[in-house]
């Protein structure tokens, strides 16, 4: 299959890498430059390329800021039999763009980063098929994440939604708000040293896709639980409550099992 990738980014990277054993593919990105490292597929720079290259699949990979702008730059030079996709954490707007486009689609939302996972053992790990969207292109990314042994999860765009509110905006706003108190420490043990990882990796994603996950209309409700939990755990804390820490401690251990 001919698969044009758009955006050498670390997630276009990854699915260069993944895809150019069993397939043509093609990355396109208006930065030449982000091109240098990409191997294994063709390089292309202008809009003409692809029009000649005629895709089968286009993944677009480029960041959540640029995900609409890029599909509509493109668009226009793609065959009307080509599939297109996006791996967006952020699906807003994107059911209306694909409704309105008149080619067939599918969404999927690959639940890792390069910054973290171990891409090697990706069992662990897991990827969101939106419902919606076309059957062989659902195909294709099942299959795919099937290879790399992602744990697959089938839900609609309004579904996908509300995932990403709770999964990604709670620890998103814990590790915001860890880094907004934190202080240096020249001898920090291991748990500050870990949240200091994570918070250095949260930190280290793009202003904009941070900016759409907390702006998502379902986040502050997520974010005003945090708060009740911290009054909570405050008023325990001052009182230096004994049975209600225990009681609190409790609670939470049942939460994580």
């Amino acid at each position: 299959m001919r698969i044009l990738i758009l955006g050498a980014g670390k997630m276009g990277s990854f699915f260069t890498d993944v895809l150019s054993f069993d397939h043509e593919v093609a990355v396109f990105d208006v930065k030449p430059e982000r091109l240098r490292f990409m191997y294994n597929c063709l390089r292309f720079t202008t809009l003409e390329e692809i029009e000649a290259f005629q895709p089968e699949l286009l993944i677009n990979a480029a960041t959540v800021k640029y995900t609409l702008d890029a599909f509509r730059q493109v668009l226009p030079y793609l065959p009307k039999d080509c599939i297109i996709s996006d791996i967006a954490s952020v699906k807003t707007g994107l059911k209306e763009f694909y409704d309105e486009s008149g080619f067939r689609y599918v969404s999927t939302h690959p639940m890792f980063g390069p910054t973290f996972a171990n891409l090697d053992q990706l069992n662990t790990e897991n990827a969101i098929i939106i419902k919606e969207g076309d059957h062989l292109g659902k195909i294709f990314f099942k299959d795919l994440y099937q290879r790399l042994s992602l744990n697959i999860f089938e839900y609609t765009f309004e579904e996908h939604d509300e995932t990403v509110a709770y999964s990604l905006s709670i620890p998103f706003v814990s590790t915001f708000v860890f880094a907004a108190v934190m202080k240096h420490q020249d001898a920090p043990g291991t748990t500050f040293k870990r949240h200091m990882a994570i918070a250095k990796g949260v930190l280290n994603e793009d202003d904009f896709l941070l900016q759409e996950i907390l702006f998502n209309p379902r986040t502050p409700a997520q974010v005003e639980n945090i708060r009740t939990e911290l009054n909570e755990l405050l008023d325990i804390i001052s009182k230096k409550d004994t049975e209600g820490m225990h009681a609190y401690l409790s609670k939470i251990r049942q939460k994580i099992k």
